[in-house]
């Protein structure tokens, strides 16, 4: 089974946990390019929010209903797919370059699946850390955060400069605070385990399915 069979298998499966009447936020990148259809195929009455133009694009084309954030500030379930799942689970998103908008749509969800292909889990996380960074004053924060280095490519679906901290971290939850703490960055790829309640993956054939309780952290 390849890579894009495995994203297919997990978006199905996550597809399968949508119901009737949900308000669903959808993620952006590879992994969700599949859920898409899948969640259209199932033929239900759903008020969608997308991450990203290219995601709402897609899900208007397959017949979705996409509707904009601030008219669905509370969502029922939120399904994006991930860089990398580590142990609690910690997650880095953002090779999409929406990783400010999917943290969000996250935070508004009262669940969060988060679907990958079996090379996306790994026993911690590493280096490289998407960041969303502001245009004003762009020098003086690369200065400050010297292991941030801007990406080429498109800026961000608000305009901000997409950069990647390339630093060495043993601590995700300290190396967020650091770059919270700093005027010039937007948002960051770091996911915390309070925000995810599913995790699925697929490894071949087999689909595992974890779930989190964010209360109880």
């Amino acid at each position: 089974m390849t890579v894009d069979e495995e994203k297919y298998a997990a978006a199905a499966f996550a597809a399968g946990l949508v119901e009737d009447g949900m308000r669903v936020g959808l993620g952006t990148g590879s992994t969700v390019a599949p859920l898409i259809p899948a969640l259209a195929a199932r033929g239900l009455s759903l008020r969608c929010v997308a991450t990203s133009d290219a995601t709402a694009h897609a899900a208007v084309a397959a017949g979705l209903v996409v509707e904009s954030f601030d008219q669905l500030p509370e969502l029922d379930i939120a399904i994006d797919g991930a860089d990398q799942i580590a142990p609690g689970p910690w997650l880095i998103k953002g090779g999409g370059r929406a990783h400010t908008r999917e943290k969000l749509v996250a935070a508004a969800a009262g669940r969060f699946v988060v679907i990958a292909s079996h090379e996306k889990v790994v026993p911690r996380l590493s280096a490289p850390v998407p960041l969303e960074l502001l245009a004003f004053g762009l020098t003086s924060t690369l200065r400050r955060l010297r292991y941030a280095v801007p990406r080429e490519g498109p800026q961000s679906p608000d305009g901000g400069i997409i950069a990647d901290w390339t630093g060495e971290f043993d601590d995700p939850q300290a190396l967020a605070l650091l770059l919270e703490a700093d005027p010039g960055v937007v948002g960051h790829g770091l996911f915390p385990p309070s925000y995810v309640t599913d995790v699925v993956v697929a490894t071949g054939q087999h689909i595992e399915h974890t779930q989190h309780d964010r209360d109880a952290r």
